[in-house]
């Protein structure tokens, strides 16, 4: 299972792209500005979206990449999203005003796009995937994604988890079901407010580097994967990384290798995560 990183920012500057990950060739979680670095070509491959919620940065380029490709296809798009998200998104941008209702067009018969709801806790398999909505806390109606590969399918035989925060505050529930997940290679997580915004990121359901420090603290001793930082704001960037290095020289231990930190149980990788990157899990 591959993961292609096409944008991880919580906004818009030159080279920063706001939240999309493809998975293989055919899936997307979230639908950011970075949809757009793909090409026709793989915009076409993609047959499924998952939406972790309904701000503009996570669905931006929806309605876009239908316009860019849907005539080209045979069948629909489908994307997964929260009952309240696709009644936000058929409201406030499918709606005939400010873009076309692919729901319905060409026609309703035969669309460029259908609407799937997920609930928090429901799977999908999708081509020996299975898909999770996790439990998110934001300031709207939300999810994050866990997205597993079927050990059959794997050379190794073993299993192989991608876990996706979405937006989020602090939340017991998403760690509760982490902690029970097999085979979990690698944790994306937003940090997306430096120490001097926590009040704006308590206000609008994000972390902050303490905030984020109390939560990895939440997740089973036995677990162990690396941790990639997602959803810094463009001027909070280097000030977030600044301040998790602090975090993990207060509290790793003289053995420790570089990168790690201590949150009081034992060590974890912690990784800024960046548009482009892409993982083999």
């Amino acid at each position: 299972m591959k993961v292609r990183v096409l944008g991880c920012s919580g906004a818009i500057a030159r080279g920063s792209r706001t939240t999309s990950f493809l998975i293989d060739t055919d899936i997307l979680v979230d639908a950011g500005t970075g949809v757009g670095d793909l090409t026709v070509g793989e915009m076409l491959r993609v047959d499924h979206v998952f939406i972790t919620h309904a701000h503009l940065d996570h669905i931006t380029a929806l309605p876009l990449m239908l316009d860019a490709m849907g005539a080209r296809r045979r069948q629909p798009v489908i994307v997964h999203a929260l009952p309240q998200t696709i009644e936000a998104m058929r409201a406030h941008i499918f709606n005939n005003l400010i873009w076309p209702d692919f729901s319905r067009i060409p026609t309703e018969a035969a669309p460029f796009m259908r609407f799937a709801a997920i609930e928090t806790g429901e799977v999908e398999e999708i081509g020996g995937r299975r898909i999770e909505a996790l439990p998110a806390r934001h300031t709207v109606p939300a999810v994050g994604y866990a997205v597993s590969a079927d050990p059959a399918m794997r050379k190794d035989g073993k299993a192989a988890t991608w876990v996706f925060s979405g937006d989020t505050g602090p939340n017991p529930a998403f760690w509760q079901r982490v902690n029970q997940l097999d085979g979990v290679r690698m944790l994306v997580i937003e940090t997306a407010f430096s120490r001097r915004e926590s009040k704006l990121a308590e206000i609008s359901q994000h972390l902050a580097p303490d905030t984020l420090a109390q939560e990895l603290a939440q997740i089973s001793p036995e677990k162990d994967f690396p941790i990639y930082i997602t959803h810094t704001k463009p001027t909070e960037t280097v000030q977030i990384l600044v301040e998790l290095g602090g975090l993990q020289r207060d509290n790793a231990q003289k053995s420790a290798p570089p990168g790690a930190t201590d949150h009081g149980r034992r060590l974890y990788e912690l990784h800024g995560l960046q548009a482009g990157q892409e993982f083999d899990l």
